[in-house]
């Protein structure tokens, strides 16, 4: 059990959620970017997970091969989503000194 001032503690509980508060704002604004297929298709997304822009190479528009079109935009997907996880993890890693806490990461 942890010893200490309980006033002094929630005074640290109070600056760390403060500090959650503003990590998690910036990660709205903060974005990462993930391109496939030589840039063939390219998507942009926040540190929220939401997609900002998708960007595709006319060159990858074959109406004969849209199964190709298709594994690049989840290809894309994915990688943008792994790249705004790794971001978050960095930004709140900071926080709470690597622990994993269910939810923020």
């Amino acid at each position: 059990m942890m010893g200490g001032n309980p006033n002094q503690l929630a005074k640290q509980m109070q600056q760390m959620q403060t500090k959650l508060a503003k990590i998690q704002e910036e990660l709205g604004s903060e974005t990462v970017e993930a391109s496939v297929g030589g840039g063939m298709v390219t998507i942009v997304m926040t540190g929220h997970q939401e997609v900002q822009a998708v960007t595709i190479d006319p060159e990858a528009l074959d109406p004969d091969d849209v199964e190709t079109l298709q594994d690049l935009m989840v290809a894309a997907f994915n990688e943008a989503l792994r790249k705004s996880q790794e971001l978050a993890g960095q930004r709140l890693g900071a926080l709470t000194g690597g622990m994993k806490i269910p939810g923020l990461m």
